[in-house]
């Protein structure tokens, strides 16, 4: 009678292990691990349209049409806009710093005109008159990420064309002038890369370009020349689109 008692509890005990090893908890679920953080360390290219306003002086400090004119100086504001492209290249570091490199250039119409009475020629008036064409840059930037966010400021060289004239109601002159000029530019912006290697800038930029003595050549019949001392700065805000190669994650 033991016995049989004995093996029942056996066979009890055994049914009750293999009951316990079926209900056993499954394994924690492990989540697949985060992606890793996003850089910007990247070459790129891209295109931006901008919008640019700034001052242009022009002085006759040689006398060119002074003694006849009473002409000695005007000023005039320009606006326009711009349309062009971009190149560069970023690293970042340390790890929120973000240091690089770009070369823009843009072509378009930031220009404008102003009358003026001249004194010694009574009736008569002058336009002066300024276009810029073309502006480029080649700029480091230092900016500061926050993850697919980047502030950023930058500085380099810059150069600028533009074609100047000055005329008058009654046809006593017509003098042009073009220059290519050397100058500096400093800036700062925003960039937010919104979807895998593509990213949206939004950028304001100023330029200083100095005085200097321009060559114009009147094409009337005195066929005169003479030096006219311009200063000129603009002013741009650009809205840029960047593709990426080689960007984060």
């Amino acid at each position: 009678m033991k016995a049989i008692v004995l093996g029942s509890a056996a066979v009890s005990l055994m049914s009750l292990s293999a009951l316990a090893a079926d209900m056993a908890v499954p394994p924690r679920f492990s989540p697949p691990p985060a992606p890793p953080p996003f850089s910007w360390t990247s070459c790129y290219a891209g295109v931006h349209g901008a919008g640019g306003f700034g001052q242009k002086d022009i002085n006759d400090t040689a006398g060119i049409l002074s003694p006849t004119t009473g002409f000695t100086s005007a000023s005039l504001n320009i606006s326009g806009y711009l349309v062009g492209g971009q190149i560069g290249c970023d690293y970042q570091f340390s790890p929120n710093w973000v240091v690089g490199i770009e070369g823009a250039a843009a072509g378009g119409n930031i220009g404008g005109n102003t009358n003026f009475a001249l004194p010694l020629l009574p009736g008569d008036t002058a336009t002066f008159k300024e276009t810029t064409d073309f502006l480029s840059s080649v700029t480091a930037r230092v900016g500061y990420a926050f993850d697919r966010w980047m502030v950023y400021g930058k500085g380099g060289v810059a150069l600028v064309d533009d074609r100047y004239n000055v005329s008058d109601i009654m046809a006593t002159y017509d003098l042009d002038g073009l220059e290519n000029r050397l100058g500096w530019t400093a800036g700062a912006g925003v960039e937010w890369a919104f979807w895998e290697d593509w990213s949206v800038k939004l950028e304001y930029d100023y330029y200083g370009f100095g005085t200097r003595n321009i060559t114009f050549v009147d094409s009337t019949i005195s066929g005169a020349t003479g030096p006219y001392n311009i200063k000129q700065t603009i002013q741009t805000v650009k809205l840029g689109l960047n593709f990426h190669v080689y960007a984060g994650p």
